[in-house]
C-alpha cells in the first residue's frame, strides 16, 4: 500500500476532506436555516429589515449611519436622522420613527431627547411624544397636529435642488413654495412645562389656542377659554 504514504495520496485525500466538509457545511443550512437563526449577543451600525421582495420597512442604526427620509423605497437627504429607528410603510415610505439623544458637553451642561412619532401617510409627523432637558429645564409632552393633504416628497425635491444655493435664496424659494402649499397645525398638546406646571391646550385648525387647561408649580388649577386673537373671553377661576 505504498499509496497510502505517498504524496499523491495526501493531496487527493486533503481535497476529498475539503469537499466533504464543504457539502456538509452549506446542505446543513437549509431554506428555514438561512432564515432563521439564534444569537445571545450582536453588535452592529445599523439594521435594514426588509420585506421577501427586499422592501426597506424599519431601520435601526446610530449617528454615524442613520438614514436619510424614505419616500417608496428611495432615500432622499441622506444621514437626516440620528440614532434611533425608522418606521416604513408597506411601501417602503417613512411613516414614523423613535430618536434618542444625551450627554454632558465640557462645560458641564446636560441635554438629552426622547422622542417617538407617528406620520400621515406622505407627509409629516401627526402624533409625537417628546421628552426635552437641557441641565434642569424639562418638558415632556404629547402632541396631535395636522398635516397637509400635499406629498412631502415635493418639499423634500425642492430642498435637494435648492441645496447649493445662498441661504437668502433658498429662503425665497421655500417662501414661495409654501404659498401654494399650506403647512399643517398643532392641535392638542399635553404635557408638563420647564416651569414645572402642567397643562392642556386645544388649537383650532389654523394652530391658535384655544382653550388650556393648567395646573401651575404651586398646584394652583386654572381654565381658559380664548379668542383667535389670543384674548381671555372666559376663565376659572375668575
Amino acid at each position: 500500500m505504498k499509496f497510502l504514504s505517498s504524496q499523491r495520496f495526501y493531496a487527493l485525500y486533503s481535497g476529498v476532506l475539503t469537499a466533504v466538509l464543504a457539502v456538509l457545511v452549506f446542505s446543513g443550512f437549509t431554506d428555514d436555516q438561512t432564515s432563521r437563526g439564534r444569537w445571545d449577543e450582536i453588535t452592529v451600525q445599523r439594521i435594514n429589515v426588509v420585506e421577501p421582495d427586499g422592501t426597506l420597512r424599519m431601520i435601526i442604526s446610530n449617528n454615524a449611519r442613520g438614514p436619510g427620509i424614505y419616500i417608496k423605497g428611495k432615500e432622499h437627504l441622506p444621514g437626516h436622522h440620528g440614532a434611533g429607528m425608522i418606521f416604513l410603510n408597506d411601501e417602503g415610505s417613512e411613516n414614523g420613527g423613535l430618536s434618542f439623544a444625551g450627554a454632558t458637553d465640557a462645560q458641564g451642561n446636560v441635554s438629552s431627547l426622547g422622542h417617538l412619532s407617528f406620520d400621515r401617510y406622505l407627509q409629516d409627523q401627526v402624533i409625537t411624544m417628546t421628552n426635552k432637558q437641557q441641565n434642569d429645564a424639562v418638558s415632556s409632552t404629547f402632541n396631535v397636529l395636522d398635516q397637509p393633504s400635499w406629498p412631502i416628497s415635493e418639499y423634500i425635491d425642492l430642498l435637494e435642488r435648492i441645496a447649493s444655493l445662498p441661504p437668502d435664496q433658498q429662503n425665497a424659494e421655500v417662501a414661495k413654495f409654501l404659498e401654494t402649499h399650506p403647512l399643517g397645525a398643532p392641535r392638542i398638546t399635553l404635557g408638563r412645562d420647564p416651569d414645572k406646571s402642567a397643562g392642556l391646550e386645544l388649537k383650532d385648525p389654523q394652530g391658535r389656542v384655544r382653550a388650556t387647561l393648567k395646573v401651575g408649580a404651586d398646584g394652583a388649577p386654572r381654565l381658559q377659554l380664548l379668542n383667535a386673537d389670543g384674548s381671555v373671553i372666559a376663565q376659572l377661576p375668575q
